[in-house]
């Protein structure tokens, strides 16, 4: 088999030799992390309260109907994660981030002033697509900028960067909308996340596919696999990618569910809506200021034991929360979610880099996102459907219950994979 590589992946030369690492490319990855933080703060301005507004300004009363935007979300930034990580490879990274931020640009506004719920679920499949592109590209291109050696680091400086920005735009949507309605003033947030991100997009932000061929070596680039295979491999043929594929899908999974039943369990509750916006915060801002700190300990202690655990803890928290009746217990399962998340969120994304050749891990990274987004949709259908027929307690619980099943295949079926990179680099030696 030709070890010749196409010519849009071949290295290039370049002015000034590329050095990989977190030191060498602080101001890059620093501007990166800001702009994902953005990417973030785009779905936290919903997530405390859309559904409220299906209840109170649409006048939806079924579960499946009011998680219908959860659906549209993910169908469509699954689906758009899966083709940018492939033209990403092909065409570059710099020029999807900035077309993931267009797409972005009527969002807000579709999500202020629409007269129907449809006008919701196209606002939210233009987010999804935007989301795709946006945060995917910041992922693979901080996974060029990071090198082997702080892949994980990289990874959950990234997450806590867009997940802690989910918190607290939820946090203040909620309060705007308190204080002002739920629209148009919470969205007008919105507006500035994406004028902020496009700029820094497009004026600041260089392009990082050079580092991904450097860090494939241009003394034995490897052969490009087919889409096909790299499809394949991801989704069941690798033990290693196909464990983190369903395991991202799972999480993925108890998060639709979260973001589409938790507001309204709250609000069964008799909490206030300012409860509520805090509560939806709690969940994602600990997500993402512990992937500080779980990222980095991937990179010691390893990936899979994280991922395990991770999944595990993410389960109790889900059942605590379902038992809960009082705000703080329901934080108290909000900040286990939190942790659990953290635990596995950067580390599947570094397990990715571990095992995969630089050269098509774009790729690779796209059909993962492509499973993992995909749980959005799976969690938002499969929690509405078991809610609206056995009532919502039951459908957290199912919910749990998969979550937990989803670390025992992790623990069976997939290895420790940190030092793969260090293998596969002493092999092409």
């Amino acid at each position: 088999m030709s070890e010749a590589v196409p010519r849009n992946l071949a290295p290039r030369p370049v002015k000034h030799a590329l050095q990989l690492g977190l030191k060498a490319n602080w101001r890059q990855f620093a501007l990166l992390v800001l702009v994902n933080a953005f990417v973030g703060a785009m779905v936290g301005m919903e997530r405390a309260i859309l559904p409220a507004i299906a209840e109170q300004e649409f006048r939806l009363v079924a579960h499946s109907a009011i998680l219908a935007f959860i659906v549209v979300f993910g169908v469509s930034k699954a689906l758009t994660n899966y083709v940018a990580g492939r033209f990403s490879d092909a065409f570059g990274r710099k020029a999807i981030l900035v077309a993931g931020w267009l797409c972005a640009v009527p969002v807000p506004f579709m999500l202020m002033w629409a007269p129907s719920w449809n006008w919701i679920l196209a606002a939210n499949a233009l987010l999804g697509i935007s989301q795709g592109l946006t945060w995917s590209t910041t992922v693979i291109m901080k996974i060029d900028l990071a090198g082997p050696a702080n892949r994980g680091t990289a990874m959950g400086i990234n997450e806590f960067a867009g997940y802690f920005a989910v918190g607290a735009a939820a946090l203040a949507s909620g309060w705007l909308a308190a204080r002002y309605g739920l629209r148009p003033a919470p969205f007008y947030l919105g507006v500035a996340y994406v004028v902020l991100g496009l700029v820094l997009s497009v004026a600041a932000v260089r392009e990082t596919r050079d580092y991904a061929h450097h860090e494939a070596g241009a003394a034995a680039p490897a052969a490009l696999p087919s889409q096909r295979e790299i499809f394949a491999r991801t989704t069941w043929r690798d033990p290693d990618l196909s464990s983190i594929s369903q395991a991202g899908l799972v999480n993925n999974l108890n998060d639709g569910m979260a973001w589409g039943l938790f507001p309204l369990i709250f609000a069964a509750a008799g909490l206030s809506l300012p409860q509520i916006g805090v509560l939806a915060a709690i969940y994602p801002a600990v997500w993402g200021v512990c992937q500080l700190f779980t990222g980095a300990l991937s990179d010691r202690i390893g990936r899979k034991g994280l991922i395990v655990a991770g999944m595990w803890v993410q389960a109790l928290g889900i059942g605590l929360i379902a038992l809960a009746t009082a705000f703080a217990w329901f934080a108290s399962g909000a900040v286990l979610l939190g942790v659990g998340t953290a635990m596995v969120y950067p580390t599947l994304l570094a397990a990715i880099g571990d095992v995969v050749n630089p050269a098509w891990r774009a790729s690779t990274v796209g059909v993962y996102r492509l499973w993992r987004d995909l749980g959005y949709a799976v969690g938002a259908l499969l929690s509405g459907l078991v809610a609206d027929r056995f009532g919502v307690p039951v459908a957290v619980w199912v919910v749990a219950a998969l979550t937990f099943l989803s670390g025992l295949v992790v623990a069976v079926r997939m290895r420790e994979t940190r030092h793969a990179g260090k293998e596969r680099a002493t092999a092409r030696r």
